[in-house]
């Protein structure tokens, strides 16, 4: 069984998509077996990480920032590609750190994640944009 889950952006941040994927497996009686997702795009990620302190996001997100900040900072002056704006390049780094695919194990038709964990799309990217992430749940 396979869907598209679509998430809209309003710029950099950690969206949660737990509920509605854990909805999507619930609704098709999804048993036993493996979640695939993956991100379709370049410049944002996935990512489970803690979803009890915001905190957390805002901290990742920061750090990120320092890592790769946009392409007009003064310590990005060495990047070529910027035809698409000073935030395009230093998603695509971002991407390439944090993973743009996941595996989640489900058991009884639900994913075996832990008690303070969810689901992100990491947006990394200033404007907004629609996401798309690929699902595929593989019955044991």
């Amino acid at each position: 069984m396979n869907r598209i889950f679509t998430i809209q952006t309003r710029g950099p941040a950690c969206h949660d998509f737990t509920r509605e994927v854990a909805a999507w497996l619930a609704d098709n009686d999804a048993a036993d077996g493996l979640l695939t997702l993956m991100v379709r795009h370049t410049s944002c990620s996935l990512l489970i990480q803690e979803n009890a302190d915001p905190d957390v996001q805002s901290d990742l997100l920061g750090w990120l920032d320092r890592i790769a900040p946009p392409a007009d900072h003064p310590s990005m002056s060495w990047l070529r590609h910027r035809d698409e704006g000073p935030d395009d390049m230093p998603a695509h780094l971002k991407a390439a750190v944090l993973p743009v695919s996941l595996q989640v194990p489900v058991a009884n038709g639900r994913m075996m994640l832990g008690t303070w964990q969810g689901i992100y799309l990491v947006e990394h990217r200033r404007a907004p944009h629609r996401r798309e992430v690929a699902a595929l749940f593989q019955a044991d």
